[in-house]
């Protein structure tokens, strides 16, 4: 299990690498065929593969990125990444940083390794209190 979670770990940061600097062949390599983003807009938005490439290419940017707390669970064939990050993304002119969760769903398939397949960004609610809240929800403190 380990194991797993260190490769997948690096593969998040390949991906966020590949992002910052903005290869788009980088990112091709990574993403599954029919890999879903969800960006977490008031509504949210889906971006599917081709659409996040070009979005990529064309000023949906990050610029910097720091993951603090990271997850990985494998649940057979996949892995389920959760990680706290601070993000500085563009928009064309628009910027948008912050503390985000960032989740992710990578797959293994026979050929290729690990695919990203599904992620999803989203603010985070920058006051403690609600976090320690749900905090006191978890039985196993």
């Amino acid at each position: 299990m380990a194991a797993t979670e260190a490769e997948i770990e690096a593969l998040e940061l390949r991906f966020m690498r590949a992002w910052v600097a903005g290869d788009a062949k980088e990112l091709k390599k990574l993403l599954a065929r029919d890999f879903m983003a969800m960006v977490g807009t008031m509504p949210p938005q889906l971006l599917d593969r081709p659409s996040f490439l070009a979005g990529a290419e064309r000023g949906f940017s990050c610029t910097k990125f720091n993951y603090r707390e990271v997850f990985v669970r494998r649940h057979g064939k996949t892995a389920w990444f959760v990680g706290g990050a601070e993000l500085e993304l563009g928009l064309g002119l628009k910027g948008w940083s912050g503390p985000f969760l960032v989740t992710a769903l990578w797959r293994k398939g026979t050929i290729g390794g690990w695919k990203l397949a599904e992620r999803s960004l989203a603010r985070l609610d920058p006051t403690e209190t609600l976090a320690a809240s749900v905090a006191k929800l978890q039985l196993w403190k």
